[in-house]
């Protein structure tokens, strides 16, 4: 009785490096698809907003100023916030992390492209969540509240940015997430099946690039601007969002550290205006 002749396995010498469009399989797919999806969209969308939003520190105090009174001042803007940001942000993240502990690189062995997008995508994504936990930090849960205070939002940030170090920080911070959101937009494309093919896959890579290249120098611009303009008092140039009979600008808050003590014509030191809770930190 003759022998059965085994079929060859296919020849993958061709296939250098990880498989960087892998799917899962049952919870795991699902989970991974909605990762991917919460990267673009309400994250991503989030990330272009906030990046052109902030464009506004260019034009100055007063300019900036009125761009956050103008998002804290949109309807159920806090349900907004936990719905469309925090929350898809957590998951995120987090299973973002649970990716990259999962995972293994073998760069060492197999030094080629997409082996090192494959790691770079990870260690990108750590310290993009890094930048955005000190970022949401130091300028939404600390110090002076912008929410209720936008007249200081130009002053917050331009004092956290006095300090090179946190500068550094930014920079670093605002080239991760936006390699991490470029490499994402095509990681997406290609897992949802959008751009099949090797060929449409290179050019959305050269397109997501450029836009990444493009969104980066918009977030490195607005730094730039609020670093190297004039340092500012601790002055609220707008009232509070709830103050509506308020005029549009009303420069009176000064903190003591930043103030210069003023004197009648007696001798006698001035009374100064009471000051929002927390602007001398």
């Amino acid at each position: 009785m003759g022998s059965v002749a085994r079929v060859a396995p296919p020849d993958n010498a061709h296939r250098k490096g990880v498989k960087p469009l892998r799917a899962g399989q049952g919870h795991s797919f699902l989970l991974r698809k909605l990762h991917s999806l919460t990267g673009i969209v309400p994250i991503g969308a989030f990330l272009i907003e906030h990046i052109i939003s902030n464009l506004e520190i260019v034009h100055g105090p007063v300019a900036y100023a009125k761009q956050v009174l103008f998002l804290n001042s949109l309807p159920l803007v806090r349900v907004l916030e936990w719905a469309f940001i925090f929350i898809p942000l957590l998951f995120h993240a987090g299973y973002g992390v649970f990716i990259a502990v999962r995972g293994r690189s073998n760069v060492n062995v197999y030094p080629w492209a997409g082996n090192w997008m494959y790691v770079m995508q990870r260690v990108s994504g750590i310290i993009a969540l890094l930048y955005i936990i000190q970022h949401l930090w130091f300028q939404r849960f600390s110090g002076v509240s912008l929410p209720e205070h936008p007249g200081l939002a130009y002053w917050k940030v331009q004092y956290e940015l006095s300090n090179p170090w946190m500068v550094a920080v930014y920079v670093i911070g605002m080239i991760a997430t936006c390699f991490h959101f470029s490499y994402g937009i095509w990681l997406f494309c290609a897992k949802w099946g959008i751009t099949p093919g090797d060929d449409a896959r290179r050019k959305l890579g050269y397109a997501t690039t450029a836009f990444g290249v493009i969104l980066c120098g918009l977030g490195l611009w607005s730094i730039a601007a609020i670093v190297s303009a004039p340092m500012v008092p601790a002055v609220e140039v707008i009232p509070a969002p709830a103050d509506d009979s308020a005029p549009a600008v009303v420069p009176t808050y000064q903190v003591p550290a930043v103030q210069q003590q003023q004197y009648d014509s007696n001798g006698q030191p001035l009374q100064t205006s009471p000051l929002p809770s927390g602007a001398n930190q």
